[in-house]
């Protein structure tokens, strides 16, 4: 957001009376407001003008305010956009299922212009200095002179987050990269990436990843938020043709739940300890390349001896025996089901050469990581 130009906000209403007053507040404070008086073509203005802020009314006819949002947030182009409802309902289920949709703030009507302003003028100021954030944290990441390799985490390291992971690197550089780190007290996550590419280059991304990871995993953050900030920061620093696949769950032992992100990365495998092994497949965008990305996410309800694996493709794929990933994640889900009476720390060693065979020559890097709940 260049501050220095016009702020733009899009005033969402079907009542014309509404849009004169939010424009006529909004304009004397400098900023300029784009009118519309229904969700679908606010969606194609929001989708071609991308104002700095959306006030979005809830009760329209067609499409309402809920379901404009839901399509605002899964499109790449506008869900980065900071949206604040206005209504007239005051329940507070209603208030709850707007932030859960990712609005910001509400403005109960009828509304006072200094209510408008002052909200308005919070949110602008907190987008902008998230914004800032992410430039400062890519001019930090410039002055890197020489890249080094992050140091990995071990089980020891984290005993709270009670993991294990089994590591092969082909070359020097190697491709993949995983990292575990505390979020909060009981709350974990954990990250597994496949680099494009296996040159000294990737040293300086493994170094440079652990850092946005543990500046932008945090309570603050939503798992969704904290990976396209991650993507914003490195989209402005990758070298051409450098990209990086990536999945990331956060894991709430607290409230027994895990969120899982996927980036254009090999599915996880999901082994509850009572029931049927689930490869969870989702959609999404490789981190690196473009600004506007789309990542799916899964929020899944665990229990205490559950388990997860992330992992690599090299673990699945072989040019040489010609098995594609398809084949490969029936293969692995049998050998996560048969890694389930060793320890969490030893499983992946175990999944990893029953995949592979004791004396196979590897094709590509390898990491898989595995969690018990």
């Amino acid at each position: 957001m260049d501050v220095q130009q016009h702020l733009s906000i899009l005033a969402v209403d079907d009542n014309p009376t509404n849009l004169e007053l939010l424009k006529m507040t909004l304009s004397k404070e400098g900023y300029c407001v784009i009118p519309a008086s229904n969700g679908p073509s606010a969606r194609n203005i929001a989708a071609e003008k991308k104002p700095d802020l959306i006030l979005l009314d809830i009760k329209m006819p067609g499409e309402d305010g809920f379901e404009v949002i839901k399509k605002l947030k899964t499109n790449p182009s506008t869900a980065g956009i900071p949206v604040i409802f206005l209504t007239g309902v005051s329940e507070i289920d209603a208030k709850l299922s707007g932030f859960e949709l990712g609005a910001v703030d509400y403005i109960t009507k009828p509304f006072h212009p200094m209510e408008v302003i002052a909200r308005v003028r919070l949110h602008l100021k907190l987008s902008i200095a998230t914004n800032s954030l992410i430039a400062q944290q890519a001019r930090k990441l410039r002055e890197v002179s020489e890249a080094q390799t992050g140091m990995l985490t071990t089980p020891k390291m984290q005993p709270e987050a009670r993991f294990g992971v089994y590591y092969l690197t082909l070359h020097e550089a190697g491709g993949d990269f995983y990292e575990v780190l505390s979020v909060s007290e009981g709350i974990f996550g954990y990250f597994v990436a496949d680099f494009s590419g296996h040159d000294i280059k990737t040293s300086y991304l493994t170094a440079s990843v652990k850092a946005l990871l543990k500046q932008n995993c945090s309570p603050v953050y939503h798992p969704v938020e904290s990976m396209r900030m991650m993507n914003e920061v490195l989209v402005g620093i990758l070298p051409e043709g450098k990209y990086l696949t990536a999945c990331y769950i956060r894991l709430n032992r607290k409230a027994g739940h895990m969120t899982i992100i996927n980036a254009g990365h090999p599915p996880p495998i999901y082994i509850p300890k009572k029931g049927e092994p689930q490869l969870l497949e989702m959609n999404g965008d490789v981190i690196g390349i473009f600004k506007d990305v789309f990542f799916m996410q899964k929020k899944i309800q665990v229990s205490p001896g559950d388990r997860f694996y992330l992992y690599s493709d090299g673990l699945i794929e072989s040019a040489e025996k010609k098995i594609v990933w398809t084949k490969g994640s029936e293969n692995l889900i049998a050998a996560c089901r048969d890694a389930g009476d060793v320890l969490i720390e030893k499983a992946p060693e175990k999944i990893a050469k029953q995949m592979m065979g004791q004396n196979h020559q590897a094709e590509d890097d390898v990491v898989v990581l595995g969690c018990e709940i």
